[in-house]
């Protein structure tokens, strides 16, 4: 767990201020689309709920299930820089082409979008890992550092191209989100040259796997049994992996209300008015990166004040946390969804209280979640596992969009809001419920995985406990 002076730029290995700012470009402008998309599709377009629900699900969901797709092909034909940039390039064509007032060149840029993305979004994440070999004891450090430049990214987009794009002209926030792709794209050019070669080459140590002696019968037979321990291990993680994975679905299915009924409520139902002048809908989706910004690296101090006694949580448990949390913040939703059926203006507050705990959930969840695979994933399935762990984020954001559609259909908003709730708790409850079943094996897991990374020197967490 790192200190407070790991959090310092120049701990950290070479070229990590690079990948920061590519990454925090890249997020100014899909969260600049993202906070607008919903918004235009409603009051532009003049799309039902349901039908703009739909259109948000298809291309959220969308954006996450090519990186799968783009895992796979990088792990066995692409070198990982060819892809980020292919990956980039084609997400900044898919914004000039919603800057486009052509709902035909709008349909293209998603779907150009959601292609870039999956050349992208795993290989950055994994380069990014790489870069901590020799150092695993700044990994999560380096994550959360890694995580904030998204959030920074997030916490700028909504208020360049939201703002544009609600106040001025629609496609000009589409551009400007464009212009923020073109950005990153300049800066990982001239960043790139400052990363260190080894990052880029897939090769996979397993000296202590292969060693075997050509004249010993028992050698050759402890190196078979050490490949088929191996083998075993490396299924072991990928389950476990599969297993985080699986549950963020119902996370991701909650959280990203954020950018779909929560935002229509900020408009429809949400006074936005501050001394006179009228808060922009889309400029809500600020609020969570800002909060992660604020509260993200108190956090990161509180697990190392615990880890310091042996309390602080292990990735399974900090789900757990999180889904918890989750529910509190749509608990909140509800009491305010009830004022607003009473025909109230409803407080903004609410909408900042929910937000709160719902941005406590996330930083429990996502950044653990990205450095639990990037550090658990064999190195010949790194991209392919990041995938995975993207795949799922995707089936999230699906249902969230689906689902969105019917927050004015549910019978009540208040009901619709309750829902989340209990989906949170519920799966909080399952997940706790299966660790504390496999809890002996699962912490097994973990430190043998420490253990043997150590010796190859690859990245690990640097303390895990119970």
């Amino acid at each position: 767990m790192e200190k407070p002076d790991q959090i310092k730029l120049e701990v950290h290995p070479r070229g990590i201020t690079s990948l920061f700012l590519t990454e925090m470009w890249e997020r100014l402008s899909y969260y600049g689309m993202r906070a607008l998309l919903v918004l235009y599709l409603v009051k532009s377009l003049g799309f039902s709920d349901r039908d703009a629900g739909t259109v948000y699900a298809y291309y959220t969901s969308f954006v996450y299930l090519t990186p799968v797709i783009g895992g796979y092909i990088t792990d066995r034909y692409l070198s990982y820089k060819f892809a980020i940039y292919l990956g980039s390039v084609l997400m900044l064509l898919g914004h000039l082409s919603l800057a486009m007032p052509n709902i035909h060149y709008f349909y293209f840029g998603l779907f150009l979008l959601a292609l870039g993305n999956g050349f992208f979004k795993p290989n950055i994440s994994t380069i990014f890992g790489r870069l901590y070999t020799n150092t695993p004891n700044l990994r999560d450090s380096g994550f959360t550092i890694f995580y904030m430049g998204i959030n920074l990214g997030g916490l700028l987009g909504p208020i360049i191209a939201g703002s544009l794009g609600e106040k001025v002209d629609w496609h000009l926030g589409f551009f400007s989100a464009g212009v923020g792709m073109g950005i990153g794209i300049l800066v990982f050019y001239f960043g790139s040259r400052s990363l260190p070669e080894s990052i880029w080459v897939k090769t996979e140590n397993r000296n202590h796997h292969t060693r075997v002696s050509m004249g010993s019968n028992l050698q050759n037979s402890t190196s078979e049994q050490s490949e088929r321990n191996r083998e075993t291990d490396e299924f072991s993680k990928i389950t476990l992996i599969g297993l985080l994975s699986f549950f963020s679905i119902f996370f991701w299915m909650a959280f990203e209300q954020m950018g779909t009924s929560l935002n229509l409520f900020a408009l429809r139902n949400t006074d936005r008015f501050f001394f006179g002048w009228e808060i922009p809908a889309s400029l809500l989706q600020s609020l969570n990166p800002l909060m992660i910004l604020v509260f993200g690296p108190l956090l990161s101090f509180l697990w190392f004040i615990l880890s310091k006694t042996n309390k602080n949580p292990n990735p399974i448990l900090k789900f757990v946390i999180s889904l918890f949390l989750l529910g509190i913040g749509f608990l909140v939703m509800v009491f305010a969804a009830e004022q607003a059926e009473k025909g109230m203006v409803v407080s903004i507050l609410f909408l900042v209280f929910v937000y709160f705990w719902n941005t406590l959930s996330e930083l429990c969840l996502s950044p653990v979640g990205l450095s639990f695979v990037s550090q658990m994933a064999p190195v010949r399935f790194a991209s392919l596992l990041m995938g995975i762990w993207f795949l799922c984020t995707a089936f999230g954001h699906y249902a969230a969009g689906i689902l969105s559609g019917y927050q004015r259909e549910w019978g009540s908003m208040a009901q619709f809001y309750a829902f989340f709730v209990l989906v949170s708790w519920s799966a909080a409850i399952v997940l706790c419920g299966i660790y504390f079943w496999k809890r002996t094996s699962i912490l097994r897991l973990i430190n043998e995985t420490n253990q043997t990374k150590d010796d190859d020197g690859s990245p690990i967490r640097a303390s895990v406990e119970s």
